[in-house]
């Protein structure tokens, strides 16, 4: 089971970016230490060197758990097929207790290292880097939800049995179901939409705002982690109802599949880049006031709350379409 390629693909994915943070690790520790802009010292000149290379090195880490988040969910979709009583992803990554932790710990690194990438981006443009040791002490704050998640995927994909029958999805997301699933699958349509709506709205207003004001970085971040959960009961609550044009079939995975066009990526994609554009035009705002980053900053913040605006925009339209093209009546 582990021979799969795509599981190959995560795990030496995950392999790397483990020991590539590793191998960073100690110079973290230098920089930390030791870093002076102002100096013109050996050390000083040979740290500047070294952190273009260990700053791409990073880059290319983060990067990697941008993409395995879109490869496990795919991964777990696909594999589907293999267990018994399997519908989607759901079955797969309910074969053992590591499934939809693995999950979760791969979504939270994948924000974390979203919001590193807009700090070292902005660091990046400053001519003094004044960065510099924040973001390496984030990078070795980093280093262990990393290894975390490889360590989750490890149990996950060394645990699989094909042996194993699995629950299906009607089981996780019904209304009978006990637990924050079953509530949002009993949620009536109408004050589910109203919900989705209103909060999609508020999240794409606060973010053109900021956009063209520049004056809520803050608050983009907040209304960006409220739109995704809100996006994400909205879809469990009733869009996935219309795309299936079933009023009992809630799964927020089965639209990924192939009989239904893939159409979830549709939806997902913009959400997730939506969601990690507004967290890191949040995570940048605390250095506003540096000196070298007071025109940076504004900029680079309106610029990924456009980002996010636009992202939970494409997230609301594609699921207006699904509900207006779609022949299940839930609301006379």
């Amino acid at each position: 089971m582990i021979f799969q390629p795509a599981i190959i693909a995560l795990l030496l994915a995950s392999l790397v970016s483990v020991a590539m943070l590793l191998a960073a690790a100690p110079f973290a520790v230098q920089v930390i230490r030791h870093w002076d802009i102002g100096s013109g010292s050996e050390r000083q000149l040979r740290l500047e060197r070294r952190t273009y290379l260990f700053s791409t090195l990073t880059m290319f880490v983060m990067a990697t758990q941008l993409a395995a988040l879109l490869l496990f969910v795919f991964n777990a979709d696909k594999m589907s097929e293999i267990f018994v009583g399997a519908m989607c992803a759901v079955g797969t990554l309910n074969v053992n207790p590591f499934g939809f932790p693995a999950l979760v710990a791969q979504m939270t690194v994948f924000f974390l290292a979203a919001a590193w990438l807009a700090i070292n981006h902005v660091d990046t443009r400053a001519p003094d880097y004044p960065l510099v040791r924040i973001k390496y002490a984030a990078l070795l704050a980093l280093l262990p939800a990393v290894a975390l998640v490889l360590g989750l995927q490890l149990a996950y994909f060394l645990n699989l049995k094909a042996n194993v029958i699995t629950s299906c999805c009607g089981s996780l997301f019904s209304e009978a179901s006990k637990g924050v699933a079953g509530d949002l699958a009993a949620l009536p349509p109408v004050p589910a939409m109203a919900i989705f709506y209103i909060g999609m709205g508020t999240a794409i207003a606060i973010a053109a705002w900021h956009g063209l004001r520049r004056n809520a970085g803050y608050l983009v971040a907040l209304a960006s982690s409220a739109a995704f959960v809100i996006a994400i009961a909205g879809i469990l609550a009733f869009v996935s109802l219309y795309l299936y044009e079933h009023p009992h079939h809630h799964c927020p995975f089965c639209i990924l599949k192939p009989e239904y066009g893939h159409q979830g990526y549709l939806l997902y994609v913009p959400l997730f880049v939506a969601t990690a554009a507004g967290i890191g035009a949040g995570a940048i705002q605390p250095f506003r006031g540096v000196a070298s980053l007071r025109d940076i900053v504004p900029n680079v913040s309106a610029r990924l709350a456009t980002v996010a605006a636009i992202g939970f925009a494409i997230v609301t339209a594609v699921a207006s379409t699904m509900v207006a093209r779609s022949n299940l009546i839930l609301i006379e």
